[in-house]
């Protein structure tokens, strides 16, 4: 079950991309030289570094499709991002801000944490609509400012229309902000064609990085709009004048990182990218909804088993979860451990998350040990 670009143990399923994924050999091979290179030489190579790092906002700008790498902010994670945007925005007591109910809590817990402002939190509950876009869209009135939204459903795996969402968003005068965590490495995105105002993601799920490292873009539109409540040494315009007393803000998203970078996390997420980049976008598109597929027929084939995914070709992802008509999940993701498969219980269910480099005999003996 092994793949060429991965040192995974043998013995191990792993399913779990949707949580934290395995790093591929280069990427752990690229964390080792800058550990070794740090050891031996502290910081020596430090504008490499920073050649390094600018390579990886080039790649995070392809990526998503951006017109520049200044588009693109590193941060330390989704929820750093998601409070940026929710606290940056320039809310008017009264005005309310739109999202599903099943939301992770880090799409969740900044926007609520606006009340505070007199900002009301909508949330809509996308399980078993037929048409999760306008069950959103539904709640949007003239005093929505942003409209936030995961790519993928984190518990289910729904995949939303964000085409449709960006479009309507833009006729409304509404923002749009998209975590795109549990789609970017999976699934080709493209800032420009969604009509995103914001989009972040962490870099350890499909995009195979290391935690601790997220992507933030920023509509160039919305840069100044975004009131600043994180200041530093490194999101000042001088940059390394450090005996500057005059400073504002960079020009570019660099504004929003208000400190040291993580360079180690640099270089293992560049690593993990050029190996998606190597792939290509499309065909890991096509694994992933293959692998995905694979086991949605498995799932609706066995009666013992209830799929809780939407089998709709168009709503897919690489997530798909299910649960045992009789056995509890607590149970079924026990016998999953037991057989070396590395899961979640998500979404009222189990959670599987394959890869485009997962072989289907292993999603095979995944599912052979709930079924025995």
């Amino acid at each position: 079950m092994q793949h060429p670009d991965f040192d995974l143990d043998p013995a191990l399923i792993y399913l779990n991309h949707a949580a934290v994924a395995p790093w591929p050999r280069r990427t752990a091979e690229a964390v080792a030289r800058f550990a070794a290179e740090n050891a031996r030489d502290g910081a020596r190579h430090y504008p490499r570094w920073l050649q390094l790092e600018q390579r990886l906002r080039e790649r995070l700008q392809r990526l998503v499709g951006a017109s520049s790498a200044d588009d693109i902010a590193l941060l330390k994670n989704t929820s750093e991002a998601i409070s940026v945007v929710a606290f940056g925005f320039p809310w008017r007591a009264g005005d309310n801000v739109v999202l599903a109910a099943e939301e992770f809590p880090s799409n969740r817990i900044p926007w609520q944490a606006l009340a505070r402002l007199g900002v009301e939190c909508r949330q809509a509950r996308l399980t078993g609509a037929p048409d999760p876009e306008q069950v959103l869209l539904d709640l949007v009135d003239d005093r929505t400012g942003v409209l936030a939204v995961s790519s993928v459903q984190y518990g289910s795996g729904l995949r939303m229309d964000l085409e449709r969402l960006g479009a309507a968003c833009r006729a409304r005068g509404v923002a749009l902000c998209v975590d795109a965590i549990q789609s970017l490495g999976a699934l080709p995105f493209d800032v420009q064609a969604v009509q995103a105002d914001f989009v972040m993601a962490d870099g350890h799920k499909w995009m195979l990085g290391p935690e601790g490292l997220a992507l933030l873009w920023v509509r160039p539109e919305w840069r100044e709009r975004l009131a600043l409540f994180q200041y530093g040494w490194h999101m000042t315009r001088q940059g390394g004048d450090f005996d500057a007393v005059e400073w504002q803000p960079a020009d570019n998203a660099r504004r929003f990182e208000c400190g040291t970078p993580n360079l180690l996390g640099a270089h293992g997420l560049e690593a993990s990218l050029s190996l998606l980049e190597e792939h290509g976008a499309d065909r890991i598109r096509d694994d992933v909804l293959e692998r995905s597929g694979y086991l949605i027929e498995r799932v609706t084939s066995a009666p013992e088993l209830e799929l809780l995914t939407d089998a709709r070709p168009e709503r897919r992802s690489g997530i798909v979860t299910f649960r045992h008509r009789q056995i509890p999940n607590a149970e079924l993701h026990r016998r999953l451990t037991a057989a070396g498969a590395v899961c979640a219980q998500r979404g009222g269910g189990v959670r599987l998350s394959p890869h485009f480099y997962t072989p289907f005999k292993a999603l095979d003996a995944a599912l052979a040990s709930v079924l025995a």
